[in-house]
């Protein structure tokens, strides 16, 4: 499988804002059956942070998901808090989420999208007040390069501000790239399309635990309200139902003054 696996990611465009974009401009499906390895298409996962973000959030205040995608938890966000805003790198992921939340139902007026890439400089300025803003974010840190973790990390400080939070939940599989791979249904005989859709289209994830979230996010400058293991839903692509959940970890941040 090893070589099947390299020869699958070398095809990735290495600029990571076009690989993300050139990605999104080819799905046509969403939800459980659809192309997106990460979108379980129901709202499980989502249920479970419920509680947490309630706990933690400062309800005043808008909530930005950084990374919305297609925005499936930026909606689900607008279920709980008074204004949402997504934010994506890609402008066809931005354009789809937008299309979705037409025909979706819930309160829509709560919702907007905008393009920014939260790892260029100032890409905080203008998503929020002077009161600060929370955040959203899963399953984007673990994808990022160390460069691009401290940048990100940057601007949340500056959006979350005096009184915003940050919420974040990341994939922690402890494995190998073959490990990883195999526990979400790969085998010698084939990869699942929308695994292998991601290994061939998209830059080579990492993982994202307390070791990681220490390091980029440390303690002299955020204060850790609440952390702990998670399981990150994926899209269902076997008939064994574990195969679709991976380890994870959450954490709930504020910046220190």
């Amino acid at each position: 499988m090893i070589p099947k696996l390299a020869r699958l990611s070398r095809s990735a465009p290495k600029d990571r804002p076009l690989a993300w974009d050139k990605y999104w401009a080819g799905i046509t499906a969403t939800g459980a059956g659809g192309e997106v390895l990460w979108d379980s298409g129901r709202d499980h996962e989502f249920l479970g942070y419920r509680d947490v973000l309630l706990r933690h959030l400062d309800h005043d205040l808008p909530v930005v998901d950084a990374g919305c995608g297609h925005g499936s938890f930026t909606r689900a966000l607008a279920g709980i808090f008074r204004e949402v805003v997504g934010v994506d790198v890609s402008a066809h992921a931005v354009s789809r989420a937008r299309a979705e939340l037409e025909t979706a139902d819930g309160p829509a007026g709560r919702v907007r999208f905008e393009v920014r890439d939260m790892t260029a400089p100032d890409a905080a300025l203008g998503l929020a007040d002077e009161r600060g803003a929370n955040v959203f974010i899963r399953g984007v840190l673990h994808v990022l390069s160390p460069a691009d973790q401290a940048a990100l990390v940057e601007n949340l400080r500056v959006l979350a501000g005096s009184r915003g939070t940050v919420f974040l939940a990341e994939t922690n599989f402890q494995g190998n790239p073959v490990d990883y791979v195999s526990h979400l249904g790969a085998t010698t005989k084939g990869i699942p399309g929308p695994l292998e859709r991601a290994i061939r289209e998209l830059p080579m994830p990492g993982h994202f635990g307390p070791a990681e979230r220490s390091a980029v996010l440390p303690e002299e400058t955020w204060e850790l309200l609440e952390d702990g293991a998670v399981a990150i839903e994926t899209n269902p692509m076997t008939d064994v139902a574990e195969q679709s959940l991976v380890p994870g970890y959450y954490a709930v941040l504020r910046p220190r003054p």
